[in-house]
């Protein structure tokens, strides 16, 4: 499931529970927005595309923090002029978690975490070594393991 959303004059295609950074708004972080400016909806293999938006949907995102993005430079010259300017510029943005997706008159949500063993296992993260053969990098210590050190 997803939804499309206009925010600061751009678009986003949003999913439950993603990391979002937007134009700054005007919130606390831990408050919560809510979207209503909804361009798109897909729930359950079904898309619902708005015209321009979709009635009654919308998105609701927790404010993580406010922050701005890396410094962008902007060196302008001209030649043979002995003429040279040097500015830079960061620019403010909201970091957003999206809660739920309001559309049909429910609000969908990400996915419980699996409570299956064999798919907690099979989610669980590799370890990534770099520049390494495999044959190097030692094997996870699992609680299982009666190699492991004992503490």
């Amino acid at each position: 499931m997803f939804a499309v959303i206009r925010t600061g004059g751009k678009q986003y295609r949003v999913t439950p529970n993603a990391l979002l950074k937007v134009e700054k708004l005007d919130a606390e972080p831990g408050s919560t927005v809510v979207f209503t400016d909804v361009l798109a909806v897909a729930v359950n293999g079904g898309l619902t595309l708005g015209g321009p938006t979709v009635p009654g949907a919308s998105v609701t995102a927790t404010v993580i923090a406010q922050d701005r993005l890396d410094k962008v430079i902007i060196f302008k010259k001209r030649r043979r002029q002995n003429s040279r300017r040097k500015n830079g510029h960061r620019q403010p943005v909201t970091v957003l978690r999206v809660a739920g997706i309001g559309a049909n008159g429910e609000i969908y949500t990400a996915d419980p975490a699996p409570t299956d063993p064999v798919a907690l296992e099979a989610a669980e993260p590799q370890t990534v070594v770099f520049d390494e053969s495999p044959e190097n990098v030692p094997a996870p210590i699992t609680e299982s393991d009666p190699a492991a050190p004992q503490e």
